[in-house]
């Protein structure tokens, strides 16, 4: 069991003032989930399921621009895809009467006031971290004023941009979100859910509190973001009628190398062309992650290891797709494919050739196993041979061996290449007695190599993917540099033919890497991870 300081804080009240814990993911619905929504999904709903408590999944409609169903149902779809049910949906949308009349109360109670300022003018009134703010001509209005305002805004009788509510709180306060913040404004856009009953929207921070409230929250877990907004959602829930109060808690976000998990980046590059939709599987949206390849369990393993803090820090891409790999690991079949292929025509061959066979995965013996067609005629990868090796180079040279893996051992004897010097096929021996499984003949080749039958193997098309981005912190940097222009490289190879039978799966293409076909039946395959990289689990 988890022992970080939120967990902490609930043991302790549940010690005093709880029987039970409500926790509560509240996702805008203006656009699709990213892996960095997966944090706090996985520990609001992680909490509920050890305490024995509840979490509710709230949609934080309060801004009808940007918001739709389609979001609604993505975002419930991709809950779900990470192994979680809610105990509970509600919509912030559905508590609008009762936000209003907490605002009404406010009024009554001199804690708000209608003002006619424009946002500019509010934002240089507002003052700054050392200067006083400057309170607003509208801030004394009488109550029935105000009363009066607010209901005219309410029935939609006030211009968009004409007037707003504001708490009355304290213009001259260290925290600048308590000087008099704006918690209602005129929106003329059709609500996805409440069409035109309302023209007048909560803020996000008015909305919080009061929706966290009214759902039964004990426990507001958020970003540290909100820190400096906590006062405010306090301060809001202590001056109006309510019997039950939630304790918000901050966290430190998920944060990844090479992902800049911003909606509004996110947009940029769906609308810009740089991504083929929110789904591309290059996007961090958790449906371009699962397009990759990438598991929900992959995805938990992440949040896991990371912790919970409030300490910000920059996770290392190496240890996403450590996760990523450990869950792959154990469940995708093994095969072989070529990638560059590089045609070997084994010069001592006989016969129309023979079949072998090799398990699909080591260690999962139910999965059975596949037969892999061997004749005169193979494909290995072409960077699997080189006529001027680096040090150490262990794969085929001219005069050199190597073992097809699951075959024979090879030895290449005379490199053909084109006009323009470039090598186009390579004429090998092969030595009979040295096959996989019953070798008794002592050679030792210099290393082992995959390949696909050249008269067996099915085409496909490869795509070796990268992250949209080229540097691991992309903030604060050009758009258009900050672009990764290798992000898809396109290869047109070949894989074994056993591959293909089986319409819908991910496979480890041995020596290769992690890959999942595009849809089901297709010839396209991407590449979700490689095999390997230096990070090594703590």
């Amino acid at each position: 069991m988890s022992d970080d300081f939120i967990r902490k804080i609930i043991r302790e009240d549940l010690r005093g003032r709880l029987d039970e814990v409500v926790t509560r993911f509240p996702p805008e619905p203006n656009g699709y989930l990213h892996i960095g929504h997966s944090k706090a999904i996985c520990l609001n709903f992680g909490i509920a399921e050890e305490f024995g408590g509840r979490c509710v999944l709230r949609y934080d409609d309060t801004d009808p621009v940007g918001e739709s169903v389609e979001f609604v149902e993505a975002i419930k779809e991709d809950v779900n895809w990470l192994g979680f049910e809610p105990d509970g949906v509600s919509h912030a949308a559905d508590y609008f009467e009762a936000m209003y009349d907490f605002g009404v109360e406010l009024i009554e109670h001199g804690k708000a006031f209608v003002c006619s300022l424009d946002f500019e003018t509010m934002r240089k009134m507002r003052g700054t971290l050392t200067t006083r703010g400057t309170p607003s001509p509208d801030r004394n209005r009488s109550r029935e004023e105000n009363l009066e305002l607010f209901a005219a805004m309410r029935r939609g009788e006030i211009e968009e941009g004409s007037l707003v509510l504001r708490a009355k709180i304290d213009m001259a306060s260290p925290n600048l979100n308590m000087r008099d913040p704006v918690l209602y404004r005129i929106k003329r856009t059709p609500h996805p859910r409440r069409g035109e009953d309302w023209c007048i929207y909560p803020t996000y921070d008015f909305a919080q509190g009061y929706a966290d409230a009214l759902d039964g929250v004990t426990h507001s877990l958020c970003t540290l973001e909100f820190d400096d907004h906590r006062p405010l959602y306090d301060w809001l829930l202590a001056n109006v009628s309510l019997a039950h109060r939630p304790r918000q808690i901050e966290f430190s976000r998920l944060s990844i190398e090479y992902f800049l998990l911003s909606k509004r980046f996110l947009q940029r590059l769906v609308n810009e062309g740089h991504a083929d939709g929110w789904d591309d599987p290059r996007m961090p949206t958790i449906r371009g992650l699962r397009a990759r390849g990438v598991t929900a369990e992959a995805i938990r393993d992440l949040c896991e290891r990371v912790g919970v803090t409030r300490q910000e820090q920059r996770i290392e891409l190496k240890m996403f797709n450590f996760c990523v790999r450990g869950a792959l690991e154990k469940t995708l079949r093994r095969a072989m494919a070529v990638v560059d292929p590089l045609k070997v025509v084994i010069t001592n061959y006989e016969g129309a050739g023979e079949t072998l066979h090799a398990d699909w995965h080591p260690q999962q013996p139910e999965l059975g196993a596949r037969e892999m067609p061997f004749g005169a005629e193979v494909y290995i990868e072409r960077d699997d041979f080189s006529e001027n090796p680096p040090p150490k180079y262990k794969r085929l040279v001219p005069g050199g061996t190597v073992r097809l893996r699951y075959a024979y051992i090879i030895r290449c004897d005379e490199v053909i290449k084109d006009e323009q010097g470039r090598v186009q096929e390579l004429r090998c021996t092969y030595f009979p007695e040295t096959k996989s499984g019953s070798d008794n003949s002592g050679m030792k080749a210099r290393g082992v190599v995959h390949w696909v039958s050249a008269h067996d193997g099915e085409p496909i098309e490869v795509a070796l993917l990268e992250e949209l981005l080229a540097a691991p912190d992309a903030s604060g940097r050009d758009f258009e540099s900050s672009m990764n222009p290798n992000s898809r490289q396109i290869y047109n190879g070949y894989a074994e033919r056993a591959v293909l039978a089986i319409p819908d799966t991910g496979f480890q293409f041995e020596r290769l890497g992690y890959f999942k076909r595009a849809k089901p039946g297709a010839r396209e395959f991407h590449r979700t991870v490689t095999l390997r990289d230096s990070f090594t689990a703590r």
